[in-house]
């Protein structure tokens, strides 16, 4: 329990000098100028305690207020003395404070133009208009339901991307959750479960579903539909969503020790107490691509119509494309597919998986898309994506490359406090934000979180929508690969069109030509089983 409150020791040091300074006056009527200092720094401790701004504050009264310190000083001095080397972050001092700013509802613009080296091979932009249009509701919304979906959802093109309770804290949850209700965009539950803290805040809810089943699964870890089906009927439940696999570790599975489960997130899960809870690597639920294909269906018809998709970082990409010819031939299409970018993150991962397992967003998004369009399924399916994705910049290249909506972890985890500790998996998050610990997350004060969630989602849509006025387009739907422009190197530019061309719809099905080097796994690739037809990958 000490262990709990070691945050605390510098405060209660503080509070143990004031002590002794008290007694040496009483006794000697000495230090006056210990009873001021430690009084001052008292009174500074007392005050972080109380206030509901900063999580860091409330968990590390008087110590926390050197990281405000050396936020007053010059940027570069902050970024290599409290928040480490640029290159060893998993995102920019640059996109972290545009979240803060947009989250905290503060002026975002800066004098002196780009802060980005313009003429270097790599740099990116998108193309503007001499006549941009003029966008008055930037309440961009995508209708998300195939055919066969009798209750379609009509999705914000911007939502909060999956994570689980219990990676995140109940008031973490809350937060967000309350956020999205506020600001009408959609709520990834992540594989975790539905826990009472998604059900308090009232947000419109994305149901993910693992190989876990959580929250669907029987006592021995298999599908239940039953379960799943009471569930899924909730009205704060919009779609639901089978998770393949996730950009941070593709193809590996979990075991969350029974030490870790508490109550909440037992009933959150639907496992017992006292044993441990095993994530398998693939899926019991079914093996071959016809098989995942009738899953799908089966998950949309239980929900009540709602619309059925599946998530996954692209690996194999014939096996990608067996799941498109298992729709070919059974008819059975998903109502969306979200394609997570290896870039996505996670509360742990191993250094290889992190750094060298899976498709990077761009790339797999392009892939999905033509496949799509060569399969002649496109205009049946929408296209969720997600992996850093948290500026209007980066939504509108998703868009460009195929995208119909966007989806942000990370991002809206700056939103509610996190100040890239990195230490997700110790349970000693020191914003409340990626713990268990209750006392820790206490410091995450819920409703002011909540509003910074919303002016995050509120703002960076209205920047994608000046963006696409700027553009001369009426909706960000709009972007095609010729709005994206690279520079390669020092005086070489291309478009998106030349590096990302889109394949003419029902090009495929031809197979008559390969100016897009897609054919040849195409014709490797089977509806019934994912393995190849002549061995390989």
């Amino acid at each position: 329990m000490i262990s709990q409150y070691y945050r605390l020791i510098t405060f209660a040091g503080v509070i143990a000098g004031l002590s002794v300074s008290l007694i040496l006056v009483v006794w000697f009527s000495a230090a006056w100028i210990g009873i001021v200092l430690f009084g001052v720094l008292v009174a500074m401790g007392i005050q972080d305690l109380v206030q509901t701004k900063h999580a860091v504050l409330r968990n590390y009264p008087v110590l926390g207020r050197m990281r405000y310190f050396f936020e007053g000083i010059r940027p570069e001095i902050r970024q290599y003395l409290i928040e480490g080397d640029e290159e060893e972050l998993p995102f920019s001092r640059e996109q972290r404070e545009i979240v803060y700013q947009r989250a905290k509802n503060v002026e975002d613009k800066r004098p002196f133009g780009t802060k980005k080296r313009v003429y270097d091979g790599g740099y990116q932009w998108i193309t503007h208009s001499i006549v941009p249009r003029k966008i008055e509701d930037t309440n961009f919304r995508v209708h998300i339901g195939g055919p066969d979906c009798t209750q379609p959802y009509d999705a914000s093109i911007y939502n909060i991307s999956a994570m689980s309770f219990g990676a995140l804290s109940a008031n973490a949850i809350l937060a967000l959750n309350k956020g999205a209700k506020k600001g009408g965009f959609a709520h990834d539950t992540g594989e975790g479960g539905i826990s009472r803290y998604h059900r308090e805040g009232g947000g419109d809810l994305i149901w993910e579903i693992g190989s876990g089943y959580f929250g669907a699964r029987t006592p021995d870890g298999k599908f239940d539909p039953d379960r799943f089906a009471a569930q899924a009927s909730d009205p704060q439940i919009k779609m639901v969503e089978l998770k393949l696999s996730q950009g941070a570790k593709p193809g590996q599975g979990g075991v969350l020790p029974a030490a870790k489960i508490s109550p909440e997130i037992a009933e959150a899960r639907g496992v017992p107490m006292g044993v441990d809870c095993h994530s398998p690597a693939s899926h019991s639920a079914f093996s071959t691509p016809i098989e995942m294909m009738q899953f799908i269906a089966r998950m949309r018809e239980l929900s009540g119509g709602k619309p059925a998709g599946f998530k996954l970082c692209i690996g194999h990409r014939r096996e990608f494309m067996c799941i498109v010819k298992a729709m070919l031939e059974t008819g059975i299409t998903p109502d969306f597919i979200v394609i997570d970018g290896k870039e996505g993150g996670t509360g742990a991962a191993p250094m290889e998986f992190a750094n060298h397992m899976g498709m990077p967003l761009v790339e797999g998004l392009t892939f999905a898309h033509n496949t799509l369009r060569g399969a002649g399924l496109r205009d049946r399916v929408k296209l969720g994506a997600s992996g850093k994705l948290i500026h209007a910049f980066h939504i509108a290249k998703a868009l460009a490359l195929g995208a119909d909506w966007a989806n942000s972890a990370r991002g809206f985890m700056f939103s509610v406090g996190c100040i890239q500790a990195q230490a997700c998996h110790t349970n000693h998050c020191p914003t409340g934000v990626a713990t268990q610990d209750k006392a820790r997350q206490k410091a995450l004060v819920v409703p002011d979180k909540a509003e910074r969630v919303y002016h995050f989602h509120k703002n960076t849509v209205k920047a994608l929508g000046d963006m696409t006025s700027a553009a001369g387009l009426s909706h960000p739907s709009g972007f095609q690969p010729h709005h994206l422009m690279m520079r390669e190197n020092d005086r070489d530019m291309v478009t998106g069109q030349d590096v990302y061309p889109y394949m003419p719809e029902g090009f495929l099905l031809r197979e008559d030509d390969d100016r897009f080097g897609y054919l040849e796994r195409w014709r490797r690739a089977r509806a019934d089983k994912f393995e190849p037809v002549d061995g390989g990958v």
